[in-house]
Protein backbone atom coordinates (compact mmCIF):
# COMPACT_ATOMS: atom_id res chain seq x y z
CA UNK A 1 0.00 0.00 0.00
CA UNK A 2 1.42 4.04 -0.59
CA UNK A 3 2.79 5.91 1.98
CA UNK A 4 0.46 8.54 3.16
CA UNK A 5 2.19 11.49 1.45
CA UNK A 6 2.23 9.26 -1.88
CA UNK A 7 -1.66 8.25 -1.82
CA UNK A 8 -2.40 12.21 -1.47
CA UNK A 9 -0.02 12.81 -4.23
CA UNK A 10 -1.67 10.29 -6.74
CA UNK A 11 -4.94 11.59 -6.12
CA UNK A 12 -4.28 15.15 -6.76
CA UNK A 13 -2.07 13.88 -9.59
CA UNK A 14 -4.80 11.79 -11.17
CA UNK A 15 -7.83 14.76 -10.58
CA UNK A 16 -5.25 17.27 -12.52
CA UNK A 17 -4.91 15.42 -15.22
CA UNK A 18 -8.84 15.07 -15.57
CA UNK A 19 -9.26 18.50 -15.35
CA UNK A 20 -11.80 17.90 -12.66
CA UNK A 21 -12.26 20.01 -9.32
CA UNK A 22 -12.82 18.32 -5.99
CA UNK A 23 -16.67 18.06 -6.11
CA UNK A 24 -16.25 16.57 -9.58
CA UNK A 25 -14.38 13.77 -8.66
CA UNK A 26 -16.33 13.09 -5.90
CA UNK A 27 -18.91 13.14 -7.71
CA UNK A 28 -17.62 10.64 -10.29
CA UNK A 29 -16.59 8.06 -8.04
CA UNK A 30 -19.76 8.15 -6.15
CA UNK A 31 -18.90 9.55 -3.10
CA UNK A 32 -21.65 10.80 -0.07
CA UNK A 33 -22.99 14.47 0.26
CA UNK A 34 -19.98 16.57 0.90
CA UNK A 35 -17.82 14.11 -0.68
CA UNK A 36 -15.48 17.32 -2.17
CA UNK A 37 -14.50 17.49 1.46
CA UNK A 38 -13.37 14.08 2.04
CA UNK A 39 -11.20 14.61 -1.68
CA UNK A 40 -9.39 17.42 -0.02
CA UNK A 41 -8.79 15.86 3.31
CA UNK A 42 -7.22 12.97 1.11
CA UNK A 43 -5.39 15.69 -0.91
CA UNK A 44 -4.45 17.40 2.23
CA UNK A 45 -3.07 13.62 4.17
CA UNK A 46 -5.74 14.96 6.64
CA UNK A 47 -7.66 11.48 5.95
CA UNK A 48 -6.95 8.26 3.88
CA UNK A 49 -9.13 6.08 1.45
CA UNK A 50 -10.08 3.17 1.42
CA UNK A 51 -8.41 0.48 -1.03
CA UNK A 52 -12.28 0.44 -2.54
CA UNK A 53 -12.05 4.31 -3.13
CA UNK A 54 -8.41 4.53 -4.17
CA UNK A 55 -9.04 2.01 -6.57
CA UNK A 56 -12.45 3.73 -7.94
CA UNK A 57 -9.95 6.92 -8.24
CA UNK A 58 -6.90 5.12 -9.67
CA UNK A 59 -9.27 3.50 -12.22
CA UNK A 60 -11.47 6.28 -13.12
CA UNK A 61 -10.83 6.42 -17.26
CA UNK A 62 -8.82 8.99 -18.82
CA UNK A 63 -8.54 7.31 -22.27
CA UNK A 64 -11.55 8.49 -24.25
CA UNK A 65 -14.15 5.49 -25.25
CA UNK A 66 -15.36 6.70 -28.67
CA UNK A 67 -12.31 8.38 -30.12
CA UNK A 68 -12.42 10.11 -33.41
CA UNK A 69 -13.02 7.39 -36.70
CA UNK A 70 -10.25 9.46 -38.83
CA UNK A 71 -10.74 7.05 -41.64
CA UNK A 72 -14.90 7.60 -41.58
CA UNK A 73 -16.17 7.99 -44.91
CA UNK A 74 -18.08 10.86 -44.22
CA UNK A 75 -16.64 14.15 -43.04
CA UNK A 76 -18.82 15.20 -40.14
CA UNK A 77 -19.37 18.37 -38.04
CA UNK A 78 -21.43 18.80 -34.89
CA UNK A 79 -23.16 22.12 -33.83
CA UNK A 80 -24.65 23.30 -30.40
CA UNK A 81 -22.94 19.86 -29.80
CA UNK A 82 -23.69 19.65 -25.99
CA UNK A 83 -22.14 16.40 -25.07
CA UNK A 84 -21.83 15.02 -27.98
CA UNK A 85 -25.05 12.59 -28.07
CA UNK A 86 -25.82 13.33 -31.79
CA UNK A 87 -22.74 12.50 -32.24
CA UNK A 88 -22.43 9.14 -30.50
CA UNK A 89 -25.41 8.02 -32.54
CA UNK A 90 -23.66 8.53 -35.78
CA UNK A 91 -20.32 7.28 -34.29
CA UNK A 92 -21.86 3.97 -33.85
CA UNK A 93 -22.52 3.52 -37.58
CA UNK A 94 -18.64 3.49 -37.71
CA UNK A 95 -18.83 5.98 -41.34
CA UNK A 96 -18.24 9.20 -39.90
CA UNK A 97 -14.88 11.60 -39.04
CA UNK A 98 -15.63 14.88 -36.94
CA UNK A 99 -13.80 17.33 -38.34
CA UNK A 100 -15.11 20.54 -36.42
CA UNK A 101 -17.35 20.72 -33.08
CA UNK A 102 -19.22 23.56 -31.34
CA UNK A 103 -20.57 24.33 -28.09
CA UNK A 104 -20.10 27.11 -25.35
CA UNK A 105 -20.58 25.76 -22.30
CA UNK A 106 -17.44 24.98 -20.27
CA UNK A 107 -18.90 21.94 -18.45
CA UNK A 108 -20.73 20.50 -21.31
CA UNK A 109 -17.07 20.73 -23.26
CA UNK A 110 -15.51 18.87 -20.58
CA UNK A 111 -17.65 15.93 -20.76
CA UNK A 112 -17.04 16.20 -24.84
CA UNK A 113 -13.85 15.89 -24.25
CA UNK A 114 -13.27 13.25 -21.93
CA UNK A 115 -15.42 11.11 -24.49
CA UNK A 116 -14.22 11.65 -27.70
CA UNK A 117 -10.79 13.36 -26.97
CA UNK A 118 -12.03 16.49 -28.77
CA UNK A 119 -12.02 19.67 -27.58
CA UNK A 120 -15.19 22.18 -28.84
CA UNK A 121 -14.86 25.39 -30.24
CA UNK A 122 -16.62 28.21 -28.48
CA UNK A 123 -19.63 30.30 -29.45
CA UNK A 124 -20.77 29.05 -33.03
CA UNK A 125 -21.96 32.60 -33.54
CA UNK A 126 -18.61 34.11 -33.41
CA UNK A 127 -17.24 31.69 -35.76
CA UNK A 128 -16.47 33.14 -39.64
CA UNK A 129 -18.40 30.61 -41.64
CA UNK A 130 -15.80 30.33 -44.59
CA UNK A 131 -13.14 29.00 -41.48
CA UNK A 132 -15.65 25.87 -40.89
CA UNK A 133 -13.99 22.60 -42.70
CA UNK A 134 -15.64 21.34 -45.65
CA UNK A 135 -17.97 18.49 -44.27
CA UNK A 136 -20.50 16.08 -46.00
CA UNK A 137 -22.70 15.75 -42.89
CA UNK A 138 -23.94 18.42 -40.40
CA UNK A 139 -25.63 17.91 -37.49
CA UNK A 140 -27.34 20.09 -34.71
CA UNK A 141 -29.00 20.59 -31.71
CA UNK A 142 -30.45 24.16 -31.87
CA UNK A 143 -32.36 25.73 -29.39
CA UNK A 144 -35.97 27.38 -30.51
CA UNK A 145 -35.41 30.85 -30.19
CA UNK A 146 -38.56 33.21 -31.25
CA UNK A 147 -38.32 34.23 -34.68
CA UNK A 148 -38.92 38.57 -34.76
CA UNK A 149 -43.00 38.70 -36.55
CA UNK A 150 -41.92 41.97 -37.80
CA UNK A 151 -42.83 41.41 -41.24
CA UNK A 152 -42.04 38.04 -41.40
CA UNK A 153 -41.44 37.36 -45.46
CA UNK A 154 -40.33 33.23 -45.00
CA UNK A 155 -36.88 32.73 -46.15
CA UNK A 156 -33.23 32.84 -45.02
CA UNK A 157 -33.41 36.94 -43.75
CA UNK A 158 -35.96 36.14 -41.08
CA UNK A 159 -33.92 33.77 -39.41
CA UNK A 160 -30.93 36.35 -38.62
CA UNK A 161 -30.75 36.71 -34.79
CA UNK A 162 -31.84 33.47 -34.59
CA UNK A 163 -29.37 30.55 -33.72
CA UNK A 164 -30.42 28.66 -36.46
CA UNK A 165 -29.24 31.22 -38.51
CA UNK A 166 -25.80 30.26 -37.48
CA UNK A 167 -26.97 26.38 -39.15
CA UNK A 168 -28.49 28.33 -41.67
CA UNK A 169 -25.65 30.50 -42.91
CA UNK A 170 -23.21 27.39 -42.35
CA UNK A 171 -25.31 25.24 -44.40
CA UNK A 172 -25.00 27.69 -47.48
CA UNK A 173 -21.09 28.45 -47.25
CA UNK A 174 -20.21 24.50 -46.66
CA UNK A 175 -23.14 22.68 -48.98
CA UNK A 176 -22.82 19.68 -46.37
CA UNK A 177 -24.37 16.48 -48.76
CA UNK A 178 -27.08 15.93 -45.75
CA UNK A 179 -27.54 17.40 -42.20
CA UNK A 180 -29.86 16.58 -39.05
CA UNK A 181 -31.48 18.93 -36.50
CA UNK A 182 -33.30 18.65 -33.69
CA UNK A 183 -35.49 20.15 -31.42
CA UNK A 184 -38.38 19.84 -28.66
CA UNK A 185 -41.82 18.65 -30.82
CA UNK A 186 -43.60 22.18 -29.66
CA UNK A 187 -41.33 23.74 -32.29
CA UNK A 188 -43.87 22.25 -35.35
CA UNK A 189 -46.83 24.71 -33.45
CA UNK A 190 -44.42 27.52 -32.50
CA UNK A 191 -46.14 30.58 -33.28
CA UNK A 192 -48.94 28.95 -35.06
CA UNK A 193 -45.92 26.95 -37.04
CA UNK A 194 -44.92 30.23 -38.26
CA UNK A 195 -41.58 29.48 -36.88
CA UNK A 196 -41.23 26.30 -38.37
CA UNK A 197 -42.48 27.56 -42.03
CA UNK A 198 -39.49 30.22 -41.76
CA UNK A 199 -37.08 26.96 -41.16
CA UNK A 200 -38.40 24.18 -43.85
CA UNK A 201 -38.60 27.12 -46.39
CA UNK A 202 -35.32 28.56 -45.36
CA UNK A 203 -33.93 24.82 -46.29
CA UNK A 204 -35.68 24.55 -48.89
CA UNK A 205 -34.63 27.93 -51.01
CA UNK A 206 -30.84 26.63 -50.55
CA UNK A 207 -32.07 23.90 -52.63
CA UNK A 208 -32.31 20.90 -50.16
CA UNK A 209 -35.08 18.04 -49.63
CA UNK A 210 -36.30 18.11 -46.21
CA UNK A 211 -38.19 15.64 -44.35
CA UNK A 212 -39.28 15.61 -40.56
CA UNK A 213 -40.94 13.90 -37.81
CA UNK A 214 -41.36 13.38 -34.13
CA UNK A 215 -40.30 10.41 -32.71
CA UNK A 216 -40.86 9.53 -29.02
CA UNK A 217 -37.71 8.07 -27.08
CA UNK A 218 -39.97 5.07 -25.62
CA UNK A 219 -40.41 3.80 -28.75
CA UNK A 220 -36.68 3.09 -29.47
CA UNK A 221 -35.83 0.69 -26.30
CA UNK A 222 -35.39 4.09 -23.46
CA UNK A 223 -37.90 4.41 -20.64
CA UNK A 224 -38.40 7.39 -21.49
CA UNK A 225 -41.76 9.49 -22.88
CA UNK A 226 -39.28 12.41 -24.77
CA UNK A 227 -40.87 13.40 -27.93
CA UNK A 228 -38.43 15.51 -30.69
CA UNK A 229 -39.03 16.05 -34.14
CA UNK A 230 -36.11 15.55 -36.37
CA UNK A 231 -35.32 17.46 -39.23
CA UNK A 232 -33.53 15.82 -42.37
CA UNK A 233 -31.98 17.52 -45.09
CA UNK A 234 -30.27 16.07 -48.68
CA UNK A 235 -28.75 18.67 -51.08
CA UNK A 236 -30.45 17.60 -54.49
CA UNK A 237 -27.54 18.48 -56.41
CA UNK A 238 -25.12 16.35 -54.84
CA UNK A 239 -27.58 13.63 -53.78
CA UNK A 240 -29.78 12.60 -56.97
CA UNK A 241 -31.75 9.60 -54.53
CA UNK A 242 -32.35 12.18 -52.12
CA UNK A 243 -35.94 10.45 -52.95
CA UNK A 244 -35.18 7.40 -50.89
CA UNK A 245 -34.78 8.67 -47.77
CA UNK A 246 -36.89 7.26 -45.12
CA UNK A 247 -37.45 7.40 -41.44
CA UNK A 248 -36.49 4.26 -39.14
CA UNK A 249 -39.20 2.36 -38.25
CA UNK A 250 -39.48 1.94 -34.26
CA UNK A 251 -38.99 -0.89 -33.07
CA UNK A 252 -41.69 -0.59 -30.21
CA UNK A 253 -39.08 -2.89 -27.73
CA UNK A 254 -40.59 -3.25 -24.67
CA UNK A 255 -39.34 -0.58 -21.84
CA UNK A 256 -39.06 -0.58 -17.92
CA UNK A 257 -37.76 1.65 -15.80
CA UNK A 258 -36.30 -1.22 -13.82
CA UNK A 259 -34.16 -1.65 -16.80
CA UNK A 260 -32.26 1.89 -15.69
CA UNK A 261 -32.06 2.01 -12.49
CA UNK A 262 -28.94 1.25 -10.37
CA UNK A 263 -28.90 -1.07 -7.34
CA UNK A 264 -27.20 0.68 -4.04
CA UNK A 265 -28.22 4.12 -4.43
CA UNK A 266 -26.72 6.98 -1.85
CA UNK A 267 -28.85 8.11 0.44
CA UNK A 268 -27.82 11.78 -1.00
CA UNK A 269 -30.25 11.25 -3.92
CA UNK A 270 -33.24 10.62 -1.17
CA UNK A 271 -35.60 13.66 -0.92
CA UNK A 272 -35.81 15.39 2.27
CA UNK A 273 -38.97 15.61 4.52
CA UNK A 274 -39.31 19.25 3.71
CA UNK A 275 -38.52 18.91 -0.23
CA UNK A 276 -40.72 15.85 -0.34
CA UNK A 277 -43.95 17.64 1.73
CA UNK A 278 -43.10 20.90 -0.79
CA UNK A 279 -43.82 18.34 -3.92
CA UNK A 280 -47.25 16.94 -2.31
CA UNK A 281 -48.56 20.04 -1.40
CA UNK A 282 -48.05 22.27 -4.59
CA UNK A 283 -49.18 18.98 -6.17
CA UNK A 284 -52.13 19.03 -4.33
CA UNK A 285 -52.69 23.05 -4.45
CA UNK A 286 -52.69 22.25 -8.75
CA UNK A 287 -55.07 19.21 -8.16
CA UNK A 288 -57.48 21.84 -6.45
CA UNK A 289 -57.26 24.59 -8.78
CA UNK A 290 -58.00 22.21 -11.97
CA UNK A 291 -54.20 21.64 -13.08
CA UNK A 292 -52.27 19.08 -13.81
CA UNK A 293 -48.80 20.06 -12.75
CA UNK A 294 -46.88 18.35 -10.21
CA UNK A 295 -44.22 15.46 -9.57
CA UNK A 296 -43.77 12.50 -11.21
CA UNK A 297 -43.47 9.06 -9.61
CA UNK A 298 -42.36 6.20 -10.72
CA UNK A 299 -40.98 2.51 -10.24
CA UNK A 300 -39.33 -0.27 -11.25
CA UNK A 301 -42.61 -1.60 -12.98
CA UNK A 302 -43.24 1.88 -14.58
CA UNK A 303 -42.87 1.63 -18.46
CA UNK A 304 -41.24 4.76 -19.14
CA UNK A 305 -40.67 8.14 -17.10
CA UNK A 306 -41.51 11.81 -18.16
CA UNK A 307 -38.99 13.67 -20.13
CA UNK A 308 -35.92 14.52 -18.18
CA UNK A 309 -34.96 18.38 -18.02
CA UNK A 310 -32.21 20.24 -18.04
CA UNK A 311 -33.57 22.29 -14.76
CA UNK A 312 -33.94 18.05 -13.21
CA UNK A 313 -30.97 19.24 -10.92
CA UNK A 314 -33.00 21.67 -9.02
CA UNK A 315 -35.65 19.41 -7.38
CA UNK A 316 -35.93 16.37 -9.67
CA UNK A 317 -39.60 16.58 -9.64
CA UNK A 318 -40.48 15.25 -13.18
CA UNK A 319 -39.36 11.97 -12.27
CA UNK A 320 -39.02 10.72 -8.31
CA UNK A 321 -38.10 7.13 -7.86
CA UNK A 322 -40.27 5.21 -4.84
CA UNK A 323 -38.36 3.79 -2.12
CA UNK A 324 -39.89 1.20 0.02
CA UNK A 325 -40.35 2.62 3.52
CA UNK A 326 -38.89 5.82 2.97
CA UNK A 327 -38.70 9.34 0.79
CA UNK A 328 -39.01 9.02 -3.16
CA UNK A 329 -35.58 9.59 -4.67
CA UNK A 330 -33.93 11.36 -7.42
CA UNK A 331 -32.19 9.20 -10.11
CA UNK A 332 -28.49 9.39 -10.17
CA UNK A 333 -26.72 11.10 -13.02
CA UNK A 334 -25.70 7.10 -14.89
CA UNK A 335 -29.56 6.55 -14.52
CA UNK A 336 -30.02 9.77 -16.16
CA UNK A 337 -27.75 8.51 -18.73
CA UNK A 338 -29.32 5.30 -19.48
CA UNK A 339 -32.61 7.31 -19.77
CA UNK A 340 -31.00 9.26 -22.50
CA UNK A 341 -29.34 5.73 -24.23
CA UNK A 342 -26.14 6.45 -23.32
CA UNK A 343 -23.14 3.54 -23.35
CA UNK A 344 -22.53 2.14 -19.77
CA UNK A 345 -18.54 3.25 -20.90
CA UNK A 346 -19.78 6.72 -21.11
CA UNK A 347 -17.55 9.32 -18.74
CA UNK A 348 -19.50 11.36 -16.69
CA UNK A 349 -16.52 14.22 -15.35
CA UNK A 350 -18.69 16.58 -13.89
CA UNK A 351 -21.03 17.15 -10.70
CA UNK A 352 -24.05 16.00 -9.99
CA UNK A 353 -25.72 19.53 -10.93
CA UNK A 354 -24.27 20.04 -14.05
CA UNK A 355 -24.62 15.86 -15.44
CA UNK A 356 -28.53 16.17 -15.04
CA UNK A 357 -28.35 19.27 -16.94
CA UNK A 358 -26.06 17.71 -19.79
CA UNK A 359 -28.40 14.65 -20.12
CA UNK A 360 -31.79 16.65 -19.92
CA UNK A 361 -30.34 19.00 -22.72
CA UNK A 362 -29.11 16.03 -24.66
CA UNK A 363 -30.82 13.72 -27.21
CA UNK A 364 -32.33 10.20 -26.91
CA UNK A 365 -29.11 8.16 -28.53
CA UNK A 366 -30.97 5.66 -29.73
CA UNK A 367 -33.09 7.40 -32.05
CA UNK A 368 -30.37 9.06 -33.30
CA UNK A 369 -28.64 6.22 -34.48
CA UNK A 370 -31.55 4.90 -36.39
CA UNK A 371 -31.76 8.01 -38.45
CA UNK A 372 -28.26 8.14 -39.14
CA UNK A 373 -28.29 4.60 -40.13
CA UNK A 374 -30.85 5.57 -42.38
CA UNK A 375 -29.01 9.00 -43.70
CA UNK A 376 -25.89 7.16 -43.88
CA UNK A 377 -27.69 4.69 -46.35
CA UNK A 378 -28.95 7.16 -49.07
CA UNK A 379 -25.41 8.82 -49.20
CA UNK A 380 -23.57 4.99 -49.38
CA UNK A 381 -25.90 4.70 -52.40
CA UNK A 382 -25.67 8.16 -53.81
Amino acid sequence: MYEQSAVALKIREKRERLHMTQKELADAIGLPRYGDRTIRRWENGETKPTGAELKAVVDFPETPPFPNNKNGRYKMIDLFAGIGGTRLGFYQTGAVNVVFTSEWDKFAQKTYHANYGDMPVGDITKIDEKTVPDHDILVGGFPCVAFSQAGLKRGFEDTRGTLFFDIARIIKEKRPKAFLLENVKNLLGHDHGKTFSVIQQTLEDMDYAVYYKVFAAKDFGVPQNRERIYIVGFDKKKIKNFSSFRFPDPPMTATSVGDILERDVDEKYTLSDVLWEGHQRRKADNAAAGKGFGYGLFNSQSAYTNTISARYYKDGSEILIEQEGKNPRKITPREASRLQGFPENFIIPVSDTQAYKQFGNSVAVPVIHAIAEQIVSVLDNS
